[in-house]
């Protein structure tokens, strides 16, 4: 006998969701007037909670307003004690060192090898495994505008109106423009897209998109584009370097950069690279929960990048601004947080609150559709309460196989299947439990679009760097932009390389950085902390603060 993962109180709003849906499958909602998004937005969406940003005290960019979870480990000094590392002693000596072993890296490593590098000079290092990243757990698909109907032009305005007009034009325009490049690459190396029967690709809308230019593999997206490249990488023998997370960049007597000094997790030992161009793509901060929210994001990303970088000199930008994907799974508790990809509802499924009625049009961007399922929470307790105090909203799926036939979801969701399968809830027949979860870091080191810091020899790529997506990133583009900047840093810093001579290391802006640590008397514990501490009791609470309670 199947057991009912669904408490009765829950399967009796279900039934209120079914007796709605064959009337539901037949309307449509409006977008919200720009009054109401404003309105939500200020009074919804996490971001404008003012109590939970500050200002950081010292450093490049000091008072830029940041969540107060990224003040806590920016403003501490660091895990390395710099009179302890002997920079005499080089364990690695390359001329491309890459650190992060994602998506945004692997395109680096295989970039600069295209433009000339040879495999024996590029070295990738990473936290864990190559491939464990936030690319690899990306669902939805990657944005480009290849179709007559579309071009870069139109690309380029949906993400900067998405992003709030706050995005770094030449950063878009690098985005854009080079999005059918990225396409065509990936289709080259053997990618397997979706597509239709005479050979063109699927597309889907994203949140925010004015044209169909979503292109995917199921939803598994990101973990096809990311076995393509990691088989690349392997194949033409780019070394690597796991379970080896970078802690600081080492400067030289001029203030170049000059590599990493890692820590080898297995031995505890720290390991010297000396490079000629240094290339970040660590990723975000998901792991930091920012206001307690759950995430998607992989193990490791705990904003690793964006503290080196920081205090090497490299300013951070748009901080202020966090992605909360509005689709995370909210019920059963063992997956809480983990994504429900924006392609559900690109494919029909709508949100609906306990009483089976659509509140909002399901595709606002995602900023907008987080603060409007926070609203009819919290604002009109019109939502669901799990029993260990999680609060949730339906997805209504089984929807999408009333629009488009039967087999619909197990074909285009095939990995989501199986994910809300092993815990009993099957969502080709029952909704989904859904309520927003902390998903992208939307600011981070400022870059320009040959992906170069401030410093030099330094370069970052993908979601380390911030200014792309402005204050609000739209579903594809992270894809996207880890595919076109990490491109661009591998042929950046191949152009550079012959040109680089490094003089004596040194780790003097280390002390210098603890010594402003010093004089501001900060008591946090040092970082990077590499990895999240589950053991704190404010990371066992995953409901939403009640300031939204109004």
């Amino acid at each position: 006998m199947t057991v009912d993962p669904y408490p009765d109180y829950m399967r009796e709003s279900i039934n209120k969701v079914e007796k709605t849906r064959d009337k539901r499958a037949k309307e449509t909602i409006d977008h919200c007037s720009p009054d109401e998004i404003t309105d939500v937005l200020n009074n919804f969406h996490p971001d404008f909670i003012k109590e939970q940003k500050t200002k950081l005290r010292f450093g490049i960019s000091k008072g830029e307003v940041v969540p107060l979870e990224v003040a806590k480990i920016v403003e501490t000094k660091s895990v390395l004690n710099p009179k302890a590392i002997d920079l005499k002693k080089i364990d690695f000596d390359t001329d491309i060192l890459i650190v992060g072993g994602g998506g945004a890296g692997a395109n680096a490593a295989l970039w600069a090898m295209k433009s000339g590098v040879k495999p024996e000079n590029i070295l990738i290092v990473t936290k864990l495994r190559m491939g464990d990243s936030n690319t690899t757990m990306a669902q939805g698909g990657i944005q480009a505008a290849v179709r007559s109907v579309d071009n870069p032009a139109i690309h380029y305005l949906d993400a900067f109106g998405g992003g709030h007009y706050e995005n770094e034009p030449p950063l878009v325009r690098r985005l854009v423009r080079d999005a059918p490049l990225i396409l065509k690459w990936y289709e080259e190396l053997g990618m397997m897209f979706d597509k239709f029967d005479d050979g063109t690709m699927d597309a889907i809308h994203g949140g925010g998109t004015s044209r169909k230019r979503m292109h995917f593999a199921k939803d598994f997206t990101g973990a096809e584009i990311m076995k393509t490249l990691r088989d690349e990488v392997f194949n033409n023998n780019i070394k690597v370097l796991e379970f080896s997370p970078a802690v600081e960049l080492i400067k030289d007597e001029t203030g170049q950069v000059a590599g990493v000094v890692l820590l080898n997790l297995d031995s505890k030992e720290y390991i010297v690279v000396r490079a000629k161009a240094t290339i970040l793509t660590t990723g975000g901060f998901g792991r930091l929960h920012i206001q307690g929210f759950p995430t998607t994001n992989h193990y490791g990303a705990t904003f690793d990048g964006c503290i080196m970088g920081y205090r090497a000199g490299v300013p951070l930008k748009l901080m202020k601004s966090v992605q909360y994907h509005p689709t995370g799974a909210a019920f059963p508790e063992q997956i809480v947080g983990l994504l429900v990809t924006e392609k559900v509802r690109g494919k029909g499924a709508q949100v609906l609150n306990k009483n089976g009625e659509q509140f909002c049009f399901p595709l606002e961007t995602r900023d907008v559709e987080a603060s409007l399922l926070i609203r009819e929470c919290f604002g009109k307790n019109n939502g669901i309460i799990t029993p260990t105090g999680q609060h949730g909203l339906w997805l209504d799926s089984p929807l999408i196989e009333l629009l488009h036939g039967e087999g619909t979801i197990e074909k285009n969701f095939s990995a989501m299947v199986k994910q809300f399968g092993r815990f009993g809830v099957d969502m080709i027949k029952d909704p989904l439990l859904i309520y927003p979860t902390l998903h992208y870091q939307n600011g981070g080191l400022a870059i320009n679009e040959n992906a170069e810091t401030k410093m030099k020899n330094l370069y970052a790529a993908g979601e380390v760097c911030g200014g792309t997506h402005g204050s609000n990133r739209l579903m594809g583009n992270s894809l996207l932009e880890i595919s076109v900047f990490g491109r661009t840093a591998g042929i950046s810093a191949a152009k550079k390389i012959g040109k680089v001579t490094l003089g004596k290391l040194t780790l003097a802006h280390i002390s210098q950085y603890n010594a402003f640590c010093d004089e501001h008397k900060v008591k946090n514990p040092p970082s990077p902390i590499l990895f999240p501490d589950y053991t704190e009791a404010k990371h066992k609470d995953r409901v939403l603060p009640t300031d939204f309670l109004i």
